[in-house]
């Protein structure tokens, strides 16, 4: 993990289930120290959002996360080397009866990362690496 000059953090991580929890929680700590509560809980979610993203597109290889803060707020960035660019479901009215709530198929019902995620940040987007990869990043206003 680095923190630079102004705060910031950039790290490394393995893209297992545990990269969420501690990208989470390493995101809890910063933005408290820098007195963002009032967006705390939209953050945790889109970190946990790219951040499953990124390690379900490139098990087990590593990953890299970034939270930064700049004026208008913050920006959360996730880069992983796969070229695939995330397809979002399109967005649409979503109820209980829409979703296969049984044992069988309850996994099957994800694909609304992004969606949250636009609503969530005050914009977002995929930025194609020319190192390879991509990140996908979201603005929180502050």
């Amino acid at each position: 993990m680095m923190v630079t000059a102004t705060g910031n953090l950039i790290f490394r991580l393995l893209g297992t289930p545990a990269a969420v929890g501690l990208a989470r929680s390493i995101t809890d700590a910063r933005l408290c120290k820098w007195d963002c509560l009032h967006i705390l809980d939209d953050a945790l979610l889109v970190v946990s959002e790219l951040v499953t993203n990124a390690t379900r597109q490139t098990p087990y290889e590593e990953i890299r996360f970034q939270v930064v803060r700049d004026s208008p707020g913050i920006v959360i960035a996730v880069w992983d080397s796969s070229p695939d660019l995330p397809q979002p479901k399109p967005i649409t009215e979503l109820t209980l009866e829409d979703l296969d709530l049984s044992e069988e198929a309850f996994d099957d019902n994800g694909g609304w990362g992004l969606p949250i995620v636009q609503a969530l940040s005050s914009k977002c987007g995929i930025t194609r690496d020319p190192g390879g990869g991509k990140w996908t990043w979201a603005r929180l206003v502050a």
